[in-house]
């Protein structure tokens, strides 16, 4: 008779692939010095939690500014790049993109120096942000509309180590946890029409090391850095060699002491030669039991985040250090239900894969309706959006009228019930002419649905605190 180690063993090893990464040979950890079957097991499943949103950060940044062929390259480091356009279902990098404010992106290299961001005067009416978030996925700042005003201004960024002092000119300094981190900047588009306005914004963003806006002969560069190669398949057996090599960057936090001995003790952390390929059979499978059980909580949690509401999840999941408090798993839900979000009070937003009856959406099966009741639009000081994604990939969807999104800009185009209602049709083929501006097309399969509420009211109505507020969205109706 089987037992049940010899069960999770046999299991383990039908999942484990071998890794083909190329990587220094290290001596598997004898016998003595390594914890026992299950205990490295549960290790390794910690590990994965907590270690998700490290290696997704990583994957981003090679993406976008170390592999200059990867096809999603912005910049090189501590260069900003202005997207003069919104994201389509042609940008894959990141999930669940958004599609209403064109991006730019700075990733920062902070070893050497900080970074001084500088932002221009933007109009009042035009929503703009720039969220800071570190290689721990730790959102640690925000200039912009509702943080900072409208007024231009120069802000500094620092790494964790950095002591030097602050110069006169500068209205704020942010710290990272990590050593490397982004900046993501949102600018609202009211319509295709406004592009051009979007772009003279962004022009006046600017980005300069903090010897080069003091006028000074530069600081001595950093280390060349060698950052290993991550792609999807990599990712799957090289899991804890990404995480290890992104951990030197990572200063341990006081709440991080635990887990990262923990990790040490088998293999992974700094200093240590993490290589899966080169483990013994026997520590392969609790490797690798380990990060399917950690994907399989994370992904359960990713179902069942926040609190429903009419069919929607609502929570007011990223945030900083102290948001998260050492709870990874929250940390890893929040990464994987659409890395780099906003803080609730920046924006929130309510997701759906179900329609008000609790049954699945599915575009190649129903169609769909959205209602919003005279004057219950969300309750926004900036504006709302809806976007569609394939439920499967979490990406936008190749459309005929290359419509990803339906928001409040969008409003006056659109027609309302003889009530003053407003109703959205979610479905794969047109719902016909007269109704072809409130269309939102959907995908012939599973819909994944996202609504954006950028700088949610505080007073009621309110969708805050998030999924306990006065505000509440409409279910999805299968018509």
């Amino acid at each position: 008779m089987l037992t049940k180690r010899d069960l999770l063993r046999s299991a383990a090893l039908a999942a484990i692939t071998a890794s083909t990464a190329k990587s220094v040979p290290v001596h598997a950890q004898t016998s003595t010095d390594r914890p026992g079957f299950f205990k490295a097991k549960d290790i390794a499943e910690a590990g994965f939690i907590y270690g998700l949103p490290i290696v997704m950060n990583y994957a981003v940044m090679y993406e976008y500014a170390v592999d200059r062929n990867s096809g999603q390259f912005k910049a090189p480091f501590n260069q900003i790049k202005n997207e003069p356009n919104v994201f389509t279902y042609k940008d894959t990098a990141i999930v669940t993109p958004n599609s209403d404010t064109p991006y730019s992106f700075v990733w920062m290299d902070l070893r050497a120096e900080p970074v001084v961001l500088s932002v221009p005067a933007v109009d009042p009416k035009r929503y703009y942000s720039v969220m800071l978030c570190d290689g721990n996925t730790y959102n640690y700042g925000y200039i912009g509309s509702r943080a900072t005003g409208s007024e231009p201004g120069d802000y500094m960024v620092v790494g964790p180590d950095w002591k030097g002092a602050t110069p006169p000119g500068i209205k704020k300094v942010f710290r990272s946890s990590t050593q490397f981190s982004v900046a993501g900047y949102r600018t609202q588009l009211f319509n295709p029409d406004d592009l051009d306005n979007v772009k003279k914004v962004q022009d006046g963003y600017k980005v300069q090391t903090l010897s080069a806006y003091l006028k000074q002969p530069g600081t001595t560069a950093a280390a060349t850095v060698d950052f290993p190669k991550i792609d999807k398949q990599l990712v799957k057996t090289n899991f804890f060699e990404y995480l290890d090599f992104a951990l030197q960057f990572a200063p341990a936090q006081e709440n991080e002491k635990e887990i990262r001995a923990k990790l040490a003790a088998i293999g992974v952390g700094p200093g240590k030669t993490f290589n899966f390929k080169d483990l013994p059979l026997e520590q392969k499978l609790e490797v690798g039991l380990g990060m399917k059980e950690g994907e399989r909580k994370i992904d359960e949690a990713v179902a069942t985040v926040g609190k429903d509401v009419n069919g929607w999840r609502i929570s007011s999941l990223p945030g900083d250090s102290a948001h998260y408090n050492g709870d990874w798993l929250k940390r890893a839900v929040a990464a994987k239900a659409g890395i780099y979000g906003n803080d609730a009070v920046e924006a929130v937003y309510p997701l759906t894969r179900s329609d008000s009856d609790g049954q699945t959406l599915d575009g190649g099966k129903h169609n769909y309706t959205l209602t919003f009741a005279p004057g219950q639009q969300p309750p926004v000081s900036a504006f709302w959006s809806i976007t569609m994604y394939d439920g499967k990939t979490q990406l936008l969807i190749e459309n005929p009228i290359n419509r990803y999104l339906i928001n409040s800009p969008m409003l006056p185009a659109m027609k309302t019930n003889p009530d003053g209602s407003l109703t959205l049709y979610i479905q794969n083929k047109s719902p016909g002419a007269d109704k072809e501006a409130n269309w939102l097309p959907a995908p012939n399969g599973p819909i994944y649905l996202v609504m954006r509420l950028y700088w949610p009211k505080t007073e009621p109505p309110s969708v805050l605190p998030a999924g306990e507020g006065t505000w509440q969205p409409p279910g999805i109706k299968r018509v």
